[in-house]
């Protein structure tokens, strides 16, 4: 089912949102070399408890922890933990924040340290990729318009886009319909409508768009063991275009 918000839902779920990127900023000036993606688990709920917030996906299905810490060819979903770092290594950080039954959903993806150059084009190139989906995420449009804009940017330019993970709506629970590819035929799929809440969070690889499971059933990971780089936002179809609502811009 698809729940179309009301202006004062789609304000709280911006306040959730404006929390999130405001966590994700303080991500940035302690992410390093050398610090355990399982003391930014930590600092992310106490970030989260100081502000009255908490980890939606916590609990979820069983899932034990704040955040998803994805690091170099995991694509999503990665287990926090206690192994540092190491330079040259991306990590994306994605959390669901609740602040007050509003909801916002953001990845992001860091460099630690001094990255190759190589691995700064995928991490720009995907960073690009989802502003282009949010710029076709218009009222009107079609969510394979969505899936279109990012497909036709990012494999020109040599790398893949994962088709086994999507985008979705977004409150009043975790994961709501409608599904959303980041690839797809332009005028296909369900028609965006005013008041729809969703995500776009293109997963994108160096290699293959194949993925494998670990054994903990939770982690995804690329099949040929290339990078992949992933950066999400919440955001909200109104009549004047797409509003980000977990924008990190002050």
């Amino acid at each position: 089912m698809i729940t179309l918000k009301s202006e004062r839902e789609i304000q709280q779920m911006h306040e959730a949102g404006k929390l999130l990127a405001a966590c994700h900023r303080e991500i940035s000036k302690i992410i390093r070399p050398g610090i355990t993606t399982m003391e930014i688990d930590r600092f992310v709920e106490d970030f989260l408890a100081r502000n009255g917030a908490t980890p939606e996906q916590k609990g979820f299905k069983g899932y034990e922890y704040a955040t998803c810490a994805s690091i170099n060819d995991e694509i999503c979903h990665g287990f926090p933990r206690n192994e540092p770092l190491q330079e040259g290594d991306i990590a994306t950080i994605d959390m669901v924040v609740n602040l007050n039954g509003g909801l916002a959903d953001s990845a992001w993806t860091y460099a630690v340290g001094s990255i190759p150059e190589r691995t700064q084009r995928l991490l720009d190139v995907t960073l690009e990729s989802l502003y282009k989906g949010i710029e076709a995420a218009v009222a009107g449009n079609r969510l394979g318009d969505i899936g279109h804009a990012i497909q036709s940017y990012v494999e020109p330019l040599g790398f893949s886009v994962v088709r086994d993970f999507t985008a979705h709506g977004i409150g009043p629970t975790l994961h709501e319909q409608p599904q959303i590819p980041h690839y797809g035929v332009p005028g296909r799929g369900l028609r965006l409508k005013e008041g729809m809440i969703i995500t776009i969070e293109p997963m994108i690889n160096e290699g293959t768009w194949h993925s494998q499971m670990d054994d903990n059933n939770w982690t995804a990971r690329t099949l040929d063991g290339k990078l992949s780089a992933q950066y999400e936002h919440t955001i909200a179809i109104t009549k004047n275009g797409p509003l980000i609502l977990t924008a990190q811009e002050i």
